[in-house]
């Protein structure tokens, strides 16, 4: 007779949710800031600076988005969403790479057209604007820097915050060049330098957002090794139907049918395995144990997954 235990550890998000008037302060920081700059850029006719814009104002749309998560995933469990809404964190995510990757697009066009047609550019407003800039991201990324290794989210949003600073940093020193030289193709360069910044800052955020929304392997979780964590533990003869995912940004779940010696020692194999799998970021574990020989699935797909299990770890690390 199979037997199948669940073990929960959810995260506190409760802490992070403190984290709400750091968020609020920041959005609204940022958003005066976005309004100050695009005036700026479109009076000025700075590519730079309306660029630098665009990449803050969706600073602002993912802060506001990373906020509505962190809510969303303290709703209580239904029986109609049984896990709550914790997957929306994964959902925001892929949104805000989507939203990051459009308002590239909308910045190469325009700088492209104004390289090919470069015209004069207020150097001083541009240093100026974008120095106030430095401040405004320096100031939103301390506020998140005390709980940046506690939360990805909020890592994220601190190295956002950070880039961006960086990005006005390039922008103010623009401003200064064109006001030095009167070479204003530095401005369209510039925003295209901004564009690759936020691809290049994106690219990761997109991969994983939408690795961990197809149920893949979630990053920093290498399933060779929760593999043979589990078959090596004492006590557990055969492992198959192993799965591990992301139930949100910041919990990661797994299930596996483990076929284990004694069923007598099923409850202190459960524990050992709840303290392995924990050490290897998996807090939330679903096991089937059943008997050495008891039949699970359909034969085919078990003889399938024994197959699969003895592909070297090299074959399995170059799929990847």
């Amino acid at each position: 007779m199979a037997h199948t235990q669940h073990e929960h550890s959810h995260g506190h998000v409760g802490h992070l949710t403190s984290l709400n008037r750091a968020f609020v302060a920041g959005i609204a920081l940022n958003l005066a800031f976005v309004i100050v700059e695009f005036t700026a850029g479109f009076l000025s006719n700075s590519m730079g600076l309306l660029s630098d814009a665009g990449h803050n104002l969706s600073d602002v749309a993912s802060l506001l988005l990373a906020m509505l998560a962190f809510r969303l995933a303290q709703v209580r469990p239904t029986s109609r969403y049984t896990y709550g809404y914790r997957r929306s964190t994964i959902l925001v995510s892929l949104l805000n790479a989507v939203i990051l990757l459009v308002a590239v697009g909308a910045i190469v066009v325009e700088s492209l057209r104004k390289l090919f047609y470069p015209q004069p550019v207020g150097g001083e407003t541009v240093m100026w604007v974008a120095g106030i800039g430095v401040v405004v991201n320096f100031v939103t990324a301390l506020m998140f820097m005390r709980d940046k290794e506690r939360d990805l989210n909020v890592k994220g949003a601190f190295l956002h915050m950070a880039a961006d600073a960086l990005v006005s940093v390039g922008v103010m020193v623009s401003g200064g060049v064109m006001m030095a030289t009167g070479w204003y193709l530095i401005d369209p360069l510039v925003g295209l330098l901004v564009a690759a910044v936020i691809v290049y800052s994106t690219w990761g955020l997109l991969r994983d957002s939408l690795r961990l929304s197809l149920d893949g392997v979630p990053a920093g979780i290498d399933y060779d090794v929760v593999h043979d964590a589990v078959a090596s533990q004492p006590g557990v003869a055969e492992i198959h139907h192993l799965h591990v995912w992301a139930l949100s940004t910041t919990e990661n779940a797994l299930t596996a049918h483990i076929a284990v010696r004694d069923l007598q020692q099923m409850p202190q194999i459960k524990a050992a395995l709840r303290a392995r799998l924990h050490e290897l970021g998996i807090d939330h574990a679903t096991f089937e144990f059943e008997e050495v020989g008891q039949p699970c699935c359909d034969d085919a797909d078990c003889n399938l997954e024994r197959e699969e299990q003895k592909v070297p770890t090299e074959e399995k690390t170059k799929e990847k």
